[in-house]
């Protein structure tokens, strides 16, 4: 397959060179881990369709001949299934390794046109699943290594290209029926008037964010009223809640937390795609006495017509998907359809940067907001940097834009992200904020970490054991 290329000329349609001589360097391996975190032990990130969730990470690290120099990233997955993760990003060995860093800092599109074009491997999708989001990670490992070697944080990386380079890094291909390049290369020159004051703005003050941290569907109800309250306290101005297991207890639910934020603060909620066409408005009609600001997934995320369907039923609420929306081609038909007001990007979905910039400049064409997920383990980290270019460089200011919070695992990263008043203060250290610390990779290696090894009991219900225990996998080629 060929990369789809607007039409510009070569010598910018790349990322800027490096400020140091370290983009010398060779990428000598890329090696891959299971790390998992037992996160259903206290039923964090629990929901409708998802009630034990062990938050983990296939945990990609590109690896150089220069010392100190590595490009880390990840797939976001809930427990069983992150060794299969494992073997995609694996898989991926021969398309990276051995390859100088500049030449794979300077040609970020090409890299992920020679995954996603790889017909073997796409076959498994085709892109989309397993080995799309494996895909993801090695692009997303590749732009944190860039990232590294220019000195800056992604955001600022992206900030600081040309319109003409972010269009060079877009796939156009199946999209040029509702996005052309001429049309994105419009839109991003249509936001460099102002930017430098946003960058400045976004420095200084942030990133509006809001919490999903009351609203897992295993906690009581005496946890929930007490986070919510504690949510307005600290400056948020909306949360979410999980919905969808049960009409009844969503009603009870709702109202508890609607009596303790009050009512200038906006509360979301997420089916996490629990419902049918039919059923999700029934539910939602249920609960729109208590002003439901946006209802996530209320079905499958391809669900496309039907998505449309219950929009038109449901409003003045919103429909908000996007973390489990496969591809750019999905959402472009989500755009087409008019069957989304919200989309909820998720940097570890789709096939990394590149992917995700093409749909932050559909959601820009049809005029539509992009509030991105994030919780999960690394999520927050990475996400963050999406949004705030969004911000600078596509979208602008919009009073509708908010980016997902959940104070869960950051302390295992080494730039976590910093969350002050309701909003994310922008990230100034290099890189993609995706690098766990070592004694968090030591100690939640799956199954052999010392955390695992003091929780054989988590293991006795067999639908929570593994199918298999996969051992890190450390082989350079």
């Amino acid at each position: 397959m060929t990369h789809v290329q607007p039409e510009v000329p070569a010598a910018i349609a790349t990322v800027p060179g490096a400020v140091t001589d370290r983009a010398g360097a060779r990428i000598v391996a890329l090696d891959c881990y299971d790390v998992r975190f037992p996160t259903s032990l206290q039923h964090d990130g629990s929901d409708a369709m998802n009630p034990d969730p062990d938050y983990s990470a296939a945990y990609a690290v590109l690896r150089t001949d220069a010392p100190g120099l590595e490009g880390h990233a990840l797939c976001f997955t809930i427990g069983r299934g992150n060794e299969v993760m494992v073997a995609a990003i694996a898989a991926l060995r021969h398309h990276i390794v051995g390859r100088n860093v500049a030449d794979v800092s300077a040609d970020l599109g090409g890299l992920s046109a020679a995954m996603i074009g790889d017909s073997q491997l796409r076959w498994l999708g085709p892109e989309k699943g397993v080995m799309h989001m494996a895909i993801g990670a090695v692009v997303n490992a590749a732009w944190d290594l860039a990232a590294k070697v220019a000195g800056k944080p992604v955001w600022r990386l992206l900030a600081d290209l040309t319109p003409e380079q972010v269009v060079g890094l877009v796939d156009f291909r199946y999209l040029d029926d509702a996005l052309t390049p001429a049309e994105a290369l419009e839109i991003l020159r249509a936001a460099q008037p102002g930017k430098a004051a946003r960058i400045a703005e976004l420095e200084r003050s942030g990133y509006p964010a809001y919490t999903t941290t009351p609203g897992w569907i295993g906690y009581s109800d005496e946890k929930l009223t007490e986070l919510s309250r504690q949510a307005v306290a600290d400056g948020f101005t909306q949360i979410k809640l999980k919905v969808g297991a049960d009409t009844a207890d969503d009603v009870r639910r709702m109202t508890l937390a609607r009596e303790a934020v009050g009512p200038g603060i906006r509360i979301a909620v997420d089916a996490n795609q629990r419902w049918g066409i039919a059923e999700a408005t029934a539910a939602i009609a249920a609960l729109a006495p208590w002003q439901p600001y946006w209802v996530e997934e209320p079905t499958s995320p391809d669900e496309i017509l039907g998505l449309a369907k219950i929009r038109a039923a449901i409003a003045p609420a919103k429909v908000a998907v996007g973390e489990h929306v496969a591809n750019r081609v999905i959402f472009k038909q989500l755009l087409q359809a008019q069957a989304a007001d919200v989309l909820t990007i998720d940097a570890c979905r789709v096939a990394g940067v590149n992917e995700n910039l093409a749909i932050l400049l559909l959601a820009a064409k049809f005029g539509v907001a992009v509030c991105p997920h994030a919780g999960g383990v690394g999520l927050c980290e990475m996400v963050q940097h999406l949004a705030m270019f969004d911000f600078v460089g596509v979208s602008g200011p919009r009073a509708d834009r908010v980016l997902e919070y959940v104070d869960h695992l950051h302390e295992h990263f080494t730039d976590p992200v910093r969350v002050t008043g309701g909003r994310y203060l922008a990230p100034s250290a290099p890189g993609f904020s995706a690098t766990l610390r070592q004694q968090s990779l030591r100690d939640y290696e799956f199954p052999h970490g010392a955390v695992w090894q003091r929780l054989p009991g988590h293991f006795d219900n067999p639908s929570k054991a593994p199918v298999t225990a996969a051992p890190i996998v450390q082989q350079g080629q």
